[in-house]
């Protein structure tokens, strides 16, 4: 980077404001002349704007709504578009495939190479076909389905499949073990799964079929296994056998196994396995010989191929999918969002806040099993967009692979976690330049508060300094975004720009009232379109959860302030530090860290203190070839000082190997925390690594 660094406060960059966004366009078929206006618009009467969107985004509705908004049962538990009916497969593929059939909906990328791409007739034929497969085997409306998959086309079709039919989908965490599968199909009592024979990462394969039919031991209720191609049937045309090592073997059988369902991309097993644990271990052992043999079994279901299904109208309450999101003590929180809300919710901000439309190709380097996974293809292809998909690891097998698939795929909106960029900046920004990133147009992030050195490698290496960095913040629970800048607004590094349109988020103090210039309590103070339904089967531990502190307010778990009228996340509540009475946001410790030349990532935890209540402990991931001795720690305690403060001296520097992360690249800091303490970490089953947390334990 070059010339004099903007500071947090600067404005970095300015929009053309020439008419063409969608939040332009919007306006202006409304008659409002500033975007300040259309906010306050949007949060003080919901009705009016929720209903607006749907018309602008013409967002199809087989039947009107009686009324936009029902609060008549409190808050908590408003309904949206009520009476109205529509479908989330109606919305995102039928549309289109009626209006624009050969633009190109979905194009993926495997970490060997290949390339797929689907237009929106190819889409909604197999969303269709998808959709008879499962009612040819028992799933009909209401019925839950988990979807274990890679982010492979598949994975599109089928949560559009489930859809059509009027049941219910399950993302589940590629990287999930068979227990967190298990938890998550028995809570939601699902009937079915779909998952793939494996897919690769880091050049090794991924054996996904033999965690699939492990979990599928231990879920009683479930009945049958659909299994994507993924390895053996990779395009169609090109198959390959999983040999024991692992590896594909692409002059295998080419034409495959005959295929009972009439969907060309799976098979499908009927599941009548063991319901211990101990019997699982061994049906695992025996579904890794299935597989590696190729052997996958066929049950003795229908041999013919099923009717093609369209989407059926449901109403706009009706049940879309369950996100589970883990926690630091018991089950797993299951999240309910619905098709007519949520849908709308998400086309408005991928519309409104990434100002993408027919033609973009949208990217976000997301799972499936993450909020963000589902955020990309419902909202990317409610607007007819392309959705752009890869596989595997960013920097595999070179630095510049994730480069590389923006250029070939030409890009324009790209969203990636702040700690995902932490880790690929340590390589320089030669992997980024070799590249020809100009069709990119808007930046997107979340996942994690950013600090300045990041954020300005994104915007300037990555963007070049041209794009918009539309740093958005929300949640599973929230089904979308609390806070957003928008392509109209100027913006300074760091900043999520402000309220979300129709979002009524304010910051509050101990005492539940608003306050500024401060760090206080993230909340919402209206229902919005995407809110979660409550949580499955859970409904006194979602008003406990979110409603209890004040009457009638969202209280997210998150630390924000307003600053100079813009809005800054300081982490999780929870993870929050306080030391001799001072609390402290985990941002501005890693901040200071990483900002020494030796530091690639950091952690900042607060650990019992019979003196100060807490102290600060940090655990910093350090660069090859650095010394570590107590010079360096000691070094870095004095930069955490320095910027912060000498009462926020670290007690402790702590320095390891890797820390842990989910697969969407959060830190966990609650699992840091209690390993360091030697307690429970809780619920691990999102963890990318489990020797990270061995890691952690064995600290220098």
């Amino acid at each position: 980077m070059t010339g004099t660094a903007p500071a947090p406060h600067d404005v970095v960059w300015r929009p053309p404001l020439d008419g063409t966004t969608n939040v332009e366009r919007f306006m202006a078929a409304h008659g409002i002349t500033s975007f300040d206006d259309l906010l306050a618009r949007s949060v003080d009467a919901p009705e009016w704007f929720w209903a607006a969107v749907v018309d602008f985004l013409r967002l199809p509705f087989a039947q009107r709504w009686d009324q936009v908004l029902d609060t008549s049962d409190g808050v908590p538990w408003a309904r949206w578009f009520v009476g109205g009916r529509t479908n989330l497969a109606s919305i995102c593929v039928e549309r289109w495939a009626d209006e624009t059939p050969g633009a190109t909906a979905v194009v993926w990328e495997g970490e060997d190479g290949e390339v797929r791409e689907l237009t929106y007739a190819a889409l909604r034929d197999e969303v269709r076909a998808m959709a008879g497969v499962l009612r040819g085997h028992g799933v009909g409306h209401g019925d839950t389905v988990g979807i274990f998959l890679p982010m492979v086309p598949e994975t599109v079709v089928a949560c559009m499949a489930i859809a059509a039919l009027g049941a219910v989908f399950l993302p589940l965490f590629s990287g999930y073990g068979p227990e967190a599968i298990a938890v998550r199909l028995d809570d939601a009592g699902a009937k079915a799964l779909v998952t793939a024979d494996g897919f690769l990462r880091r050049g090794q394969v991924v054996p996904m079929l033999d965690t699939a039919r492990a979990a599928a031991g231990l879920a009683p209720a479930l009945e049958t296994v659909v299994v994507v191609r993924r390895l053996r049937r990779l395009a169609g045309d090109r198959a390959g056998a999983i040999d024991r090592a692992g590896a594909i073997d692409r002059a295998g059988d080419a034409a495959g196994a005959a295929d009972p369902t009439g969907w060309p991309c799976a098979v499908v097993e009927h599941h009548a396995g063991p319901t211990t644990a101990a019997d699982a271990v061994a049906h695992h052992a025996v579904a890794h010989d299935a597989v590696a043999h190729d052997a996958v079994a066929h049950d003795a279901g229908p041999t013919t191929a099923p009717v093609a299904i369209p989407p059926v109208p449901v109403d706009a309450e009706h049940p879309l999918f369950i996100a589970y999101t883990s926690g630091t003590t018991g089950r797993p929180k299951g999240s309910v969002h619905v098709h007519g809300g949520l849908s709308v919710k998400l086309a408005e901000e991928v519309a409104f806040q990434f100002d993408v439309r027919p033609g973009d190709r949208l990217f976000w380097f997301a799972d499936f099993g993450w909020i963000m996974g589902p955020w990309e293809i419902i909202g990317g292809l409610a607007n007819g967009a392309t959705v752009c998909l890869y596989e595997g690891a960013p920097d595999w097998p070179a630095p510049d692979r994730l480069w590389a698939y923006l250029e070939r795929h030409r890009v324009t909106v790209l969203g990636i976690s702040p700690t995902l960029i932490r880790a690929v900046m340590a390589r320089g920004a030669d992997p980024v330049r070799a590249h020809d990133l100009s069709a990119l147009r808007i930046l997107g992030s979340t996942g994690e508060p950013w600090n300045l050195d990041p954020w300005r490698w994104y915007f300037e290496v990555v963007g070049g300094g041209r794009c918009p960095v539309i740093n958005i913040s929300g949640g599973t629970e929230v089904g979308a975004c609390f806070l957003s800048p928008h392509p109209v607004q100027e913006l300074t590094p760091l900043t999520l720009g402000g309220p979300a349109l129709g979002m009524a988020v304010d910051v509050y103090g101990d005492d539940g009232r608003p306050v500024r210039d401060e760090v206080g309590e993230l909340v919402c103070t209206k229902p919005w379109p995407g809110m979660t339904r409550g949580l499955w089967k859970a409904p006194e531990r979602y008003l406990e959860t979110y409603w209890s502190r004040w009457p009638g307010v969202w209280v997210h778990g998150d630390w924000a302030s307003i600053e100079g009228g813009r809005w800054y996340l300081h982490g999780r509540s929870d993870d929050t530090i306080k030391v001799a009475g001072k609390r402290l946001g985990p941002a501005e410790v890693e901040s200071a860290l990483v900002s020494h030349p030796a530091v690639l990532e950091a952690a900042a935890v607060g650990m019992p203190d019979d003196v100060k209540g807490e102290a600060l402990w940090c655990f910093v991931v350090v660069t090859a070839g650095t010394v570590v001795d107590d010079a360096l720690r000691a070094e870095l305690a004095g930069v955490v000082a320095a910027q912060l403060g000498r009462s926020f001296t670290p007690a402790a520097v702590k320095v390891v190997d890797a820390l842990p992360k989910t697969r969407s690249a959060k830190v966990l800091r609650r699992a840091i925390r209690a390993t360091a303490l030697g307690t429970d970490p809780g619920d691990l089953s999102s963890l990318e690594d489990p020797a990270a947390i061995d890691a952690i334990r064995s600290a220098r």
